[in-house]
């Protein structure tokens, strides 16, 4: 794999929103209005309990590694959107760039977007409403980590099935954090849930995350065992995604697909 055409990828990236301002502020303005939405109802719910509970750390801190998660499955899947919207991805292929190559500088330029939306949440919810990250610890680190292999994994999907199906394919994978939530146990532990979807949340490497932040917050145990099978989940999920991707771009170059990409083929 050559490290220069993969870093030739995330260089297009960036001058795409080097020059335009509407692909960079819609990154900083969903999450901004999430962190000041969630923001003013924990202030809110803390000043109506009659409990001593602090509901900041507890919700808006979900919603922070939430919304990261999102941003980092987002940005691995807009990168490639931007390559097919421009009719550039055959392009691509028509060089001595490689998949793998070109697959590391999806991931890449998502870690380049997602670590600057990352930073203006982190200060936003510190000094505007006090997030205090000192409740975490040291795991916070882990728990980014781990959110940010499984929204690589989605993301790399998400690309796979657009170049199945064709760019109207997209309104597929923009809901899939949605879709994602409740079985993730975002605001509520996993306990709340039936047991059939007790079950699909075990699958989910996010699931291990808010359970553990949950219970640190509540100055509860918790085991490392359950952090580390969530990272093994989204290292293996990483790689069967990386699997379907290529198996996608295969079968488009044999069915000639590629040749044919226009924003109407579906299916």
């Amino acid at each position: 794999m050559n490290l220069t055409r993969t870093l030739a990828v995330v260089l297009r990236q960036l001058y795409l929103m080097r020059g335009s301002i509407s692909r960079v502020l819609p990154m900083f303005v969903w999450i901004g209005l999430d962190i000041v939405l969630w923001g003013f109802m924990t202030r809110y719910l803390n000043d109506i309990t009659a409990s001593r509970f602090n509901f900041v750390p507890a919700l808006l801190g979900a919603v922070l590694l939430w919304d990261f998660f999102a941003r980092v499955m987002h940005g691995v899947t807009t990168a490639f959107l931007e390559d097919v919207w421009s009719r550039n991805f055959m392009n691509f292929f028509a060089t001595p760039l490689c998949i793998s190559e070109y697959l590391s500088g999806l991931v890449l330029s998502s870690i380049t977007t997602s670590l600057a939306v990352l930073l203006v949440m982190l200060v936003l919810a510190t000094t505007v409403f006090g997030l205090s990250f000192a409740n975490y610890g040291l795991l916070l680190i882990p728990f980014l980590l781990i959110l940010f292999l499984f929204g690589i994994a989605l993301g790399v999907f998400g690309a796979g099935l657009v170049l199945r199906l064709g760019p109207a394919a997209e309104w597929f994978v923009w809901p899939i954090p949605a879709m994602l939530s409740p079985f993730a146990g975002v605001f509520y532990p996993l306990a709340t849930l039936p047991p059939w979807i007790r079950a699909i949340s075990h699958l989910l490497p996010p699931a291990y995350v808010f359970e553990g932040l949950r219970a640190i917050i509540a100055g509860r145990g918790f085991a490392g065992i359950t952090l580390l099978w969530g990272a093994c989940l989204a290292i293996g999920y990483i790689l069967l995604t990386c699997w379907f991707f290529v198996r996608m771009y295969r079968r488009a170059v044999r069915t000639g697909l590629i040749a044919r990409y226009s924003a109407e083929t579906l299916g």
